[in-house]
């Protein structure tokens, strides 16, 4: 009888270690987070939510530095692998990887309606891909003497603007990848971006860094709104006209949030040090409400 009171006891162990490893299982696809809301009568509300949370294949095997929106499904990302990703963030998978830079990628702008794109890099160079083409860049563009900190495209697609730490700003042909012309700047250069009726609004709120900031589909509310995303993991809505935040989401434990696309007219990626790209989905049917969806 020994052997059979042996058995029994081991038994329940073996049930319960089953039970712990499943609920282990269902907890990997929850997501718990806390946010704030800023109801209509200023009321500031802290809610904890908890959502279901796909993980995908992570696209970079480290920190992620800039994504942009290829397209509706696709988007573009660069970070400290030295790799551009071309990633489908509505079925997780990598589309395809483009190597060619030294170092970091810090900056990447797409053409628009075009499946080609630039990126920019701490080796001072700026590439141009062509998703469909080869896995070479089809362009090499350079002409700064540090690393380029920022790449805009013209509204026609025929122009590329870069500038640098060089303290230079470069304009290129898209089409030739001739430098066109070559401005020096100031480092303290301000410059005054006016708003309509001449009045420059002010958003308060974060409490580090502010790294990017996205203008949000008129779909979304009554009133323009724009998103930004901080080193203080936080990733905040605001009332463009009236500098009044309306929303804010903490992406706790995800370190610095570096980068910020608009995917489609509810949705959000967010670039952050520690967790990839994260998938934010914007709910207006309650109040402009963000929840992370999916990391990547």
């Amino acid at each position: 009888m020994l052997p059979l009171r042996c058995h029994l006891k081991r038994a329940p162990q073996k049930i319960l270690c089953r039970f712990c490893a499943m609920m282990g299982k269902l907890q990997s696809k929850l997501k718990h987070s806390t946010y704030k809301y800023s109801r209509p009568d200023a009321i500031i509300e802290e809610r904890i939510q908890t959502t279901a949370f796909h993980e995908y294949s992570p696209a970079h095997v480290d920190t992620v530095s800039v994504v942009a929106a290829l397209n509706s499904d696709l988007c573009v990302s660069g970070g400290k692998d030295k790799t551009v990703v071309a990633y489908n963030w509505k079925t997780g998978n990598v589309v395809k990887r483009f190597r060619g830079h030294e170092h970091d990628i810090t900056k990447i702008a797409c053409l628009h309606k075009s499946n080609q794109f630039f990126s920019a890099s701490r080796d001072r160079m700026v590439m141009m891909w062509d998703l469909h083409g080869s896995s070479q860049p089809r362009q090499q563009l350079s002409g700064h003497a540090m690393v380029v900190t920022g790449l805009a495209v013209s509204p026609d697609s025929t122009q590329l603007c870069t500038g640098s730490r060089d303290n230079t700003l470069v304009l290129w042909d898209v089409g030739t990848g001739q430098c066109v012309e070559r401005a020096s700047v100031s480092r303290n250069l301000l410059w005054d971006l006016r708003q309509t009726r001449n009045r420059i609004c002010e958003y308060k709120g974060h409490f580090q860094t502010v790294a990017s900031c996205v203008f949000l589909p008129r779909a979304l509310a009554l009133m323009p709104i724009i998103a930004t995303s901080s080193h203080d993991c936080k990733v905040k809505i605001w009332n463009q006209d009236t500098g009044a935040c309306l929303f804010t989401l903490s992406l706790d434990g995800s370190g610095p949030l570096t980068s910020l696309a608009v995917g489609d007219t509810i949705s959000l990626l967010c670039t952050s040090f520690r967790r990839g790209i994260h998938l934010l989905r914007v709910d207006h049917s309650s109040g402009l409400e963000l929840r992370e969806v999916a990391v990547f």
